[in-house]
């Protein structure tokens, strides 16, 4: 899935969900760089609804932040 983010650095973030809805493949474009690698190694196979309670609701700026996206992005696909 291709997400459009926003209020936030990273214009996309992009993931696979594997058949036990598991993420898979997480990446960002643009942002910082470090910080979104690693937020993609520690949620590499977590199931979707663990990663919605994690991330769901950091904030950075705007009221939102690179990991709370993920978490809306998440719950797009599990609508």
């Amino acid at each position: 899935m291709k997400y459009k983010t926003s209020g936030v650095c990273a214009p996309f973030i992009e993931f696979d969900i594997d058949k036990n809805n598991r993420l898979r493949n997480v990446a960002f474009t643009g942002g910082c760089t470090g910080n979104l690698l690693a937020i993609a190694k520690l949620v590499e196979g977590m199931p979707l609804r663990e990663a919605v309670m994690k991330l769901e609701g950091i904030q950075c700026r705007n009221g939102t932040s690179c990991p709370d996206q993920l978490a809306q992005a998440i719950r797009k696909v599990m609508s």
